[in-house]
């Protein structure tokens, strides 16, 4: 097997930047997001967001395509959150995100930017080539 370090700082938001990432509704989105990627081969470092987008951290094998596996975990977040709140809106991502790729060196400072998501956004010290899902 080869030897690889891939990490990745993704982010993305609910469709229309709704607000209605509930903490119930994390629950299912970080387990969902788990399995899949465990499912992939990779590997979530950090998972946390606001109510209305998502920050993840991880590492991917360089077989995996980053577009393919971004969509895999949204993917499988979303319905989760449809099958397990059935009475609920419907739940949707917004189709794009940002990513982002970083060295092992600085791996705290994301884990620790990811972890800190609501109390950034509601001190206003958000990072913004951090937060960005589009040119």
């Amino acid at each position: 097997m080869p030897f690889w370090k891939c990490y990745y700082h993704v982010v993305w938001a609910t469709k229309n930047r709704q607000p209605n990432l509930t903490p119930p509704m994390e629950i299912v989105i970080h387990g969902a997001i788990r399995q899949k990627c465990q499912q992939l081969g990779c590997e979530v470092l950090a998972i946390n967001g606001t109510t209305d987008h998502l920050h993840v951290a991880l590492t991917k094998p360089p077989t995996q395509n980053a577009a393919y596996v971004v969509g895999q975990i949204k993917g499988a977040a979303s319905r989760e959150v449809n099958r397990a709140f059935p009475d609920d809106d419907h739940f949707e991502w917004q189709s794009g995100y940002g990513i982002l790729t970083f060295g092992e060196k600085v791996m705290p400072k994301v884990i620790d930017y990811i972890a800190q998501q609501k109390t950034k956004h509601q001190n206003d010290d958000c990072y913004d080539y951090m937060e960005r899902l589009d040119d």
